[in-house]
């Protein structure tokens, strides 16, 4: 559990692209880990302010970045191989497919204000392949914690 206080500005040179600055806007998240697999976690965000990429500057900033994050991250996909031991392509493959080829971030929550000063509560399940990621992640986590 922590709290990232990090203004956010946009890149100087590179459009598109966020960095913290302290001449930058106000930009707050508040983070909890809900489960660790080894260098991989499950985490739960609350952002206090909606800057560009706020989730994804901070966590580079406290040096987690999120999973295949093109801009932030190193943008490698999450690979079988890379958390099971003894993985191995089967014989019609010739080249491993990505557990979770995009960026490893899902809204589950949302907390809207409407004009009627009533909050409008929005949930959404968690992606398929998101699911099967941490499948995998438990199932190996598991694995390692009987050793």
């Amino acid at each position: 559990t922590g709290r990232v206080d990090a203004p956010i500005a946009e890149h100087p040179v590179k459009a598109g692209l966020m960095v913290i600055n302290r001449k930058g806007k106000e930009a707050i998240t508040d983070y909890t880990v809900e489960e660790s697999f080894g260098i991989y976690s499950l985490m739960r965000f609350q952002i206090h302010t909606g800057r560009t990429h706020q989730i994804r500057i901070h966590m580079k900033e406290i040096g987690h970045p999120l999973i295949c994050d093109p801009l932030y991250g190193d943008g490698k996909p999450l690979l079988l191989s890379g958390i099971k031991s003894k993985y191995k392509l089967s014989k019609n493959e010739e080249e491993e497919r990505p557990i979770l080829g995009r960026l490893a971030l899902h809204a589950f929550q949302l907390n809207i204000m409407l004009p009627t000063n009533e909050w409008l509560k929005l949930e959404a399940e968690m992606p398929k392949d998101m699911r099967a990621s941490l499948q995998q992640l438990r199932k190996r986590n598991a694995k390692r914690m009987k050793n």
